[in-house]
This record gives C-alpha cells, structure tokens and sequence, in this order.
C-alpha cells in the first residue's frame, strides 16, 4: 500500500501534464490499472516506475515523494479556495466528490468510494473493503478481500458457500409463502365459475384453466432461483395455442409458437 498523500500528489502531475491513465500507462509500459490503483493508494510504484514518473512528470523523486515549495502553494491556495466555496455554500455539503474525465473514461472518488467507467469495464471499489469488477474477462464481486462472485475460466459465474446459502434461506423463506398458496383449489373454483356464467367457454373450454397450476408454480420457482429455463414453457404455449383455436379458430398459424420452445430453452440455457 502506498501513501494517500503521494497517490494524490501522482493524481495531481498527471493531471497537470494533461495526461490520461491510459496515455501515462503507455509512456513508462504499465497497464492503465497499475497507474489507477497507485492514484487510489491501492499499490505502490517500484523503483523503475517512480523514475520513468518523475522523468514523465518533470520533478525530482524527493519532489514527488515529499512534497516541494510548489505543492505547499498549490496546497495553500486550493485551501483558500476551498474556504471561500465552503462559505458561499453554507456548509450545505460534507462530502467532498471528484470526478476525473478523460478519453478512457470516468473516475469519480466520493469520500472514499471510487467508481471507474472505460473501456476496460466497470469497477466500483467501496470504503468498507467491497469491489464490483465487470469487465470482458468476468464479474468479480469481493466483500472484505474474500471473493464472494465470479466469472470462472468456464464462463460460468461462480458464488462463494455463504452466498449460496443467504440464497437458498431467501428461496426457503419467500418460497415457503407462495408454494403453499393452494392454487389448484383457486383453479378448480375458477373453473366452476366459468361453467356457472358461461365465461370462457363454460364447461366446454374452461378446462384450460387447469394448466395454469404447473405455470404458476414453475414461474414462481424459476422467480426465486433465478433459472428462466425452470419455467414450463412448452404448458404456456399449449394453452395459447388452445385458447387461439377455440376462441377464433387459429389452429392454423397458431402451431408457429410452437416452434418457440427450443428457442426458449437455447435461450435460457445459455
């Protein structure tokens, strides 16, 4: 870990020579992510680099590392300036928020929470120890330097055991409500309605109701586990088709939706 107040004083000659993470990546052969992470404390430079830096940069390595009489001023006047912003608002605001823009994307730093957005992905790290990485290499969730979520080498998305079971409780507990619902009674009460008042074909077609209860629990089921493809699809579009050609006497084209479900499942199971 390196020093916050060397890591903003990198910020700031970068940002003096108007140069770019990327650019200043490129110019001393480090990745853009090694500059990002010594402006964020994150990482220290080794000694190669602090010299192609303060070579980039046009100061001395004590000046860089310590401060000069030019950063004291810059300090001092920025400080005033600060005062003088500070009353004008009426001290309506204690959190301070930085945003650096650039060719390569955004950094913003609000009061220790850093948010970058380029061309590399998306990278939230919080001040509690908790990083977002989404990037084209994976998702990359860590809480407390542990890795919680992520994007094995199979291309699956892989959780760690605590997460897994903070799901299945979530699954276990909402389930419980719906899954006990007695909806097969709702449907046999529904269907007697639609015979009573002749609705939906009475008798005759309000049978369909029926099918409705795998639908019902399969969706319910797909909900909690977030798995689309546990849906029973082919029953949905049965009843559709059904509905079409008693009600209007679409047998023909109403068959074309079933040639939706391998669609559906090449998509849900990818």
């Amino acid at each position: 870990m390196m020093n916050i107040e060397i890591a903003n004083r990198l910020l700031q000659y970068r940002k003096r020579m108007g140069l770019s993470q990327e650019e200043l990546a490129e110019k001393i052969g480090v990745s853009r992510q090694a500059v990002s992470k010594w402006e964020r404390a994150e990482a220290s430079p080794d000694t190669d680099n602090l010299i192609e830096l303060s070579k980039v940069y046009g100061v001395t390595l004590d000046e860089m590392l310590r401060g000069g009489a030019d950063e004291a001023q810059t300090a001092d006047e920025s400080a005033a300036d600060e005062t003088e912003n500070t009353a004008s608002s009426d001290n309506s605001a204690d959190a301070e928020t930085e945003t650096d823009s650039y060719d390569g994307g955004f950094d913003i730093n609000d009061n220790g929470d850093r948010v970058h957005i380029g061309f590399d992905g998306i990278h939230v790290h919080d001040k509690h120890g908790t990083k977002v990485d989404v990037s084209r290499s994976g998702i990359f969730v860590e809480e407390n330097g542990e890795q919680k979520v992520y994007t094995g080498a199979d291309g699956h998305i892989h959780k760690s055991p605590d997460v897994l079971e903070k799901e299945q409780e979530h699954v276990r507990v909402h389930g419980n409500i719906w899954m006990k619902l007695p909806y097969p009674i709702v449907t046999v009460i529904a269907y007697i309605l639609f015979g009573v008042f002749n609705v939906m074909g009475g008798w005759a077609y309000g049978w369909i109701v029926f099918l409705t209860i795998p639908l019902y629990y399969t969706l319910v089921e797909a909900i909690l586990k977030r798995k689309a493809k546990i849906f029973c699809y082919p029953v949905l579009v049965a009843a559709v088709f059904l509905i079409l050609g008693f009600a209007l006497n679409w047998w023909h084209p109403g068959w074309v939706l079933f040639l939706t479900i391998p669609i559906f499942y090449w998509v849900t199971n990818r």
